[in-house]
């Protein structure tokens, strides 16, 4: 009994003097100086880091678009997709730069810190391979100028246009307005509509009896007024004639070739316009019909589909 008690005695009295030297530290001046010296070190190095990173933006905005007016040929695509790069590493290095001086403003001791994380990164490494793959990747991708900002392409189950390429991921709006996040390392297969020039087909079915060639006359004369309306085709669309015949329709064909991605405007604005022309012309289009036997009055009802 007599060595429990003086045992809690000296438990006690350890315990007062722990807690007194913490209040001691605590309500000391020094603590006090050193967490508002820190604070404002902090703080300055935070707001200096955000204006570093806006005005660095703004200038390498500035230097890309006086190459871009410059009469030097650069490709717009690939100076925007070399833009977006550079501000993503500025971003990069400056707020590391930041983390280091908060830590150094902390004082807690960088060197150690690097070394530690040396030999942790090197046991991670073998865990990260697939990290390097897509850095790797992404500076492959922009240094063969396989897409760039403001290109459609599908790649990887996703398509539209090309936001963002940075290090490690590649940013794609879809036709819908979402947004695919696609790692640089999972790209295999890239196909790209904005680099050459777009074609297309147009297929039109006639009645079986009609005259094809006033048809043909009439589409042709069409066709050949069309370039001067619509300046992104790049020659004047070629009418290839009968492409297929079936019980009751005559099926005729249209080529064109456009700029990059201006195929569906031109598409959509040839089948309007010529459709319109065959039927003022008395040429009628064919759709698909159905059959229907009314069973009562005994006979055939002819209706679309």
């Amino acid at each position: 009994m007599q060595l429990n008690y003086l045992t809690a005695v000296i438990d006690s009295r350890g315990i007062a003097r722990i807690t007194q030297k913490t209040w001691d530290y605590m309500t000391s001046e020094e603590l006090w100086d050193f967490i508002l010296v820190a604070s404002i070190k902090i703080i300055a190095i935070m707001t200096a880091s955000y204006l570093a990173v806006r005005i660095g933006k703004k200038i390498i905005e500035k230097i890309f678009l006086v190459r871009l007016r410059s009469p030097i040929n650069h490709s717009e695509r690939r100076q925007k997709t070399i833009l977006k790069l550079l501000q993503s590493v500025l971003s990069y290095l400056v707020y590391f730069s930041a983390i280091m001086g908060v830590l150094s403003a902390l004082d807690i001791q960088i060197a150690g810190l690097l070394a530690g994380a040396g030999i942790a990164g090197l046991a991670i490494g073998f865990g990260a391979q697939s990290l390097v793959k897509d850095v790797i990747t992404g500076f492959f991708i922009i240094f063969e100028d396989q897409f760039g900002v403001g290109d459609y392409i599908q790649v990887s189950g996703a398509e539209g246009t090309v936001m963002e390429i940075g290090l490690r991921t590649t940013k794609i709006k879809g036709n819908a307005g979402e947004q695919f996040i696609i790692p640089n390392g999972s790209i295999t297969n890239v196909k790209n509509y904005s680099i050459n020039h777009s074609k297309f087909m147009i297929d039109m079915q006639l009645n079986i009896d009609a005259d094809i060639e006033k048809a043909e006359k009439m589409i042709t004369a069409y066709l050949d007024e069309l370039p001067q309306k619509h300046p992104t085709l790049t020659n004047t669309p070629v009418f290839l004639g009968v492409q297929n015949m079936a019980d009751s329709e005559v099926t005729v064909r249209i080529i064109a070739e456009t700029l990059p991605l201006k195929q569906w405007e031109i598409a959509r604005t040839i089948r309007q316009e010529v459709k319109e022309l065959l039927e003022q012309n008395g040429i009628v289009t064919e759709y698909p019909k159905m059959m229907l036997y009314d069973r009562v009055m005994g006979r055939e009802i002819e209706g679309r589909e």
